[in-house]
C-alpha cells in the first residue's frame, strides 16, 4: 500500500476537504495512473451528499480521471509508462455474466464495482479521482487519444460515453431528428456528438439563455420548454430525445414530442420517481428507455470517435480548494460546461 493526496467527503452535510488515502500496489495485471485531471460530475454531489443512499465515509469522489501511466504490472500489454489513460465510472465486474461477455460491464448482473463508493475485491471501499494517482486493473483503463487534450478528456469518460452510448443505440444520424433535453455538462456532449454523427439536433432548455452556445456547439435549432408555444410547435417531431436533466419533468408533455415509434431515453437521474400516462407510449408506439454509461469497448469507440472528430468537453479548470464552490455552482446551474479539477493542486 502507498499513500497518496486526496479530497474526500466525510459527512452527508460536510464540505470535502483534503485528506489522503492509501492505494494498493500495483499488482501484475494493474496500472498506476498519475492523476492529471478529474471531472465534477452532478453524480459525485448526489454520492457525497447521500441522496442516492446512505454511503460509507470517508469518500473520495470522481470517476472522470484522465492521467499518465506511471508504472505497470508484470502481465500488463496494453499500457507503457508515459501512456495517457482514463478510468470512468467503473474499475471491475464479475466478467462471467452475460452483460459482462457482452461488453456491457454497465450492466454487470453481479454488480460492477464503482470507482468511488463501491466494494473492491479485497473488501475495501474504492476512492476515486479527486487524488493524485489510482490504481486500476488493466481490463477497466482505456486509452486516450492524442487528439484529445487530457482536461477536455476527462469528462468524456462519464459524460461523454453517457450520452454517446443511446444517441449511437438509437441510430442517430444522417435523417434523423434528435431533441436534447438540457444545455449542462451531459447535455453539451450529446449536442456535440449528435451533431457529428450527423442528426439534426435541437436543444430543449428551460429558457432562451444558452441559445448561443448550443448553436455554437452543434444545435440546428433551439427552443425554450418554459414556453408552452414549444409543445405545441414540436410535437410529433423527434425520432430520439436524450433527456440530460436530474429533476422531475412532465414525461408525457415531452413523449408528445415524439414522432411515431420515437424514443425518449432517460440518462439524468433525479432522485425523486416519475410518473407518466402509458397512453402517451402506446397510442404512437413510443418508447421510454433508461441508459446506463457504456461498456469498455464502447468507452473506447467513444474517445476514438471524439479524437476523429475533435470533440471535447467544454471545460472550466478548477484547484482543489474550489471544489465545495463548484458544487454549489453546479447546482445553481452556474458552469459552461463541466469543472474539472487541476489535481497537481492536491500536492
Amino acid at each position: 500500500m502507498f499513500t497518496v493526496n486526496a479530497y474526500a467527503a466525510t459527512a452527508a452535510a460536510e464540505p470535502l476537504a483534503p485528506t489522503t488515502v492509501e492505494r494498493r500496489d500495483v499488482g501484475p495485471h494493474d496500472v498506476l495512473i498519475e492523476i492529471k485531471y478529474c471531472g465534477i460530475c452532478h453524480s459525485d454531489i448526489s454520492h457525497a451528499r447521500s441522496e442516492w443512499g446512505e454511503q460509507s465515509y470517508p469518500i473520495v469522489p470522481g470517476h472522470e480521471i484522465a492521467g499518465i501511466v506511471a508504472e505497470i504490472g508484470s502481465a500488463v500489454t496494453g499500457f507503457a509508462v508515459g501512456d495517457r489513460a482514463g478510468v470512468g465510472c467503473m474499475v471491475e465486474s464479475c466478467r462471467e455474466c452475460d452483460s459482462c461477455l457482452k461488453g456491457e460491464e454497465q450492466y454487470c448482473l453481479k454488480g460492477n464495482t464503482l470507482t468511488y463508493g463501491g466494494i473492491d475485491k479485497d473488501g475495501t471501499i474504492t476512492q476515486g479521482g479527486y487524488s493524485t494517482h489510482v490504481v486500476v486493473t488493466e481490463d477497466f483503463v482505456v486509452r486516450i487519444p492524442d487528439g484529445i487534450d487530457l482536461d477536455e478528456a476527462a469528462p468524456l469518460l462519464c459524460a461523454g460515453i453517457t450520452t454517446y452510448s443511446p444517441l449511437r443505440r438509437w441510430g442517430a444520424g444522417p435523417g434523423k431528428k434528435v431533441a436534447v433535453i438540457g444545455l449542462g455538462g451531459l447535455g453539451h456532449m450529446a449536442v456535440k456528438l449528435a451533431h457529428a454523427m450527423g442528426a439534426e439536433v435541437t436543444v430543449l432548455s428551460q429558457s432562451l439563455k444558452k441559445m448561443d452556445d448550443g448553436l455554437r456547439l452543434g444545435a440546428d435549432h433551439y427552443h425554450a420548454t418554459s414556453d408552452p408555444a414549444t409543445f405545441e410547435q414540436l410535437a410529433g417531431t423527434f425520432d430520439l430525445i436524450v433527456n440530460t436533466v436530474s429533476a422531475k419533468l412532465d414525461l408525457d408533455a415531452y413523449l408528445g414530442l415524439l414522432a411515431v415509434n420515437g424514443v425518449l431515453v432517460n440518462v439524468g437521474a433525479p432522485a425523486e420517481p416519475l410518473s407518466l400516462n402509458v397512453f402517451s407510449l402506446i397510442l404512437r408506439g413510443r418508447s421510454y428507455a433508461g441508459s446506463l454509461i457504456g461498456g469498455i469497448r464502447e468507452t473506447q469507440e467513444m474517445l476514438d470517435f471524439c479524437a476523429e472528430h475533435g470533440i471535447g468537453s467544454e471545460t472550466e479548470i478548477i484547484p482543489a480548494e474550489k471544489i465545495n464552490e463548484a458544487y454549489e455552482r453546479v447546482l445553481a446551474s452556474d458552469v459552461r460546461y463541466r469543472f474539472v479539477i487541476d489535481t497537481s493542486t492536491l500536492a
